[in-house]
């Protein structure tokens, strides 16, 4: 079913009126909707859920619903037969109300001419409680909007997390440098290292950032493109726990959410955000932090730790104009680790320095023994030439 969002306009009677938007699904092949409220009258909202309209023997011959709005509950008839009944009673739009869901049904257009669209019923209730009896409503479907604003604001905290986090880890790793090279300070530094708590940052390597960042990579795209294909409701799972389950409040803390700033209806139904996933910055972070420590290592003028802090922000680029064109959500990691794993091979490869930037767990050992080497050698030529 070709179904899409559109946002019910509600307005009371009261002076001011007061308004408000709710979300509906419908079929865009039957009737198109209006993509503003100018120049749109309204009609009067008559609520029969009590009634499913699957025939024209459930309409009272009492009852006129000429030009008005029609809410009826969903029932087990196709949504063409409740269109026809209104249709032939001279309704000007049927709202069908569903107490489970905004899922349409699969029925096809035949001489339906008014607009027929799919709304919560809980939303009708909440309609009466708080604009009263008297309701007159206008269907529209505004554009979606090629660019939202929200994802400046994702993009700037993602590429400054990462940008920050792969500094401040190379600070420690520059201070043991210093402290290697100034002799008084060298005891410091031992006392120091029999109290150290490893940590993955701190032991990461390249390969285990390659690991780590295809697996997830993996993962991701099954979630996100894979898992629709299994699902009753053909919703991506990733999608799903990311946003929270359909009615529920209750979120779990994996994302970054930032309120979209422009107004449309997938940000009234049930999207009023844009996402990032925290394992979309955490683990190309890890990644970035073992350039900035590969730099200071070799004193390479941190060209690996802005290369690799560059192609990320590309990476996050890419993500957004492929979310602009697709119009759905898209694994953000397709984009990140192709960036920012072949950016840094590349820069490795171009300095003759790919054997050691791959193993770098080898130079870190072999630089701690040779100290350790130096340490005892200079401890046994002072004890001799004591004895002496």
């Amino acid at each position: 079913v070709n179904a899409q969002e559109g946002i019910l306009h509600a307005s009371g009677n009261g002076i001011p009126p007061l308004t408000k938007d709710y979300c509906v699904r419908y079929n865009p092949s039957w009737v198109s909707l209006p993509n503003t409220l100018d120049n749109i009258a309204s009609s009067s909202l008559e609520n029969l859920t009590s009634k499913v309209f699957c025939s024209n023997s459930e309409v009272p011959s009492t009852l006129v619903i000429k030009d008005k709005a029609v809410v009826v509950m969903r029932g087990n008839c196709s949504f063409v037969d409740k269109a026809r009944t209104a249709q032939s009673h001279g309704a000007k739009m049927l709202l069908i109300a569903s107490k489970t869901g905004l899922v349409s049904n699969k029925t096809d257009v035949q001489n339906v001419t008014i607009p027929v669209a799919l709304v919560r019923y809980n939303d009708i209730m909440d309609m009466q409680q708080t604009l009263g009896a008297r309701i007159n409503v206008t269907l529209y479907s505004p554009s979606l909007p090629e660019f939202d604003y929200s994802m400046v604001v994702i993009f700037l905290i993602a590429v400054l997390t990462v940008a920050l986090g792969g500094y401040w880890s190379g600070v420690s790793e520059l201070e043991d440098l210093k402290a290697v090279a100034s002799p008084e300070d060298r005891e410091t530094r031992r006392k120091k290292e029999e109290n150290v708590t490893f940590t993955p940052l701190t032991v990461i390597i390249f390969v285990s950032c390659v690991i780590l960042l295809g697996l997830l990579l993996l993962y991701d795209v099954f979630f996100v493109f894979i898992t629709p294909f299994i699902t009753k409701n053909g919703e991506s799972i990733m999608i799903e726990v990311a946003a929270g389950p359909f009615g529920n409040s209750e979120k779990l803390p994996v994302v970054i959410r930032v309120p979209r700033l422009e107004y449309s209806a997938l940000a009234l139904c049930g999207m009023p955000f844009s996402l990032l996933g925290f394992g979309d910055i955490i683990v190309p972070g890890l990644l970035v932090a073992y350039c900035r420590r590969f730099d200071i290592q070799t004193r390479s003028s941190s060209v690996y730790y802005v290369s690799c802090t560059i192609a990320y922000a590309v990476g996050m680029v890419l993500t957004f104009v492929v979310l602009a064109l697709m119009k759905m959500g898209q694994p953000a990691l397709l984009y990140l680790v192709p960036c920012t794993l072949l950016t840094s091979s590349l820069v490795a490869w171009r300095r003759k320095e790919m054997k050691k930037f791959w193993q770098g767990s080898s130079y870190q050992m072999m630089e701690h023994l040779d100290y350790t080497a130096n340490e005892e050698s200079t401890t046994t030529a002072s004890e001799q030439s004591g004895e002496q």
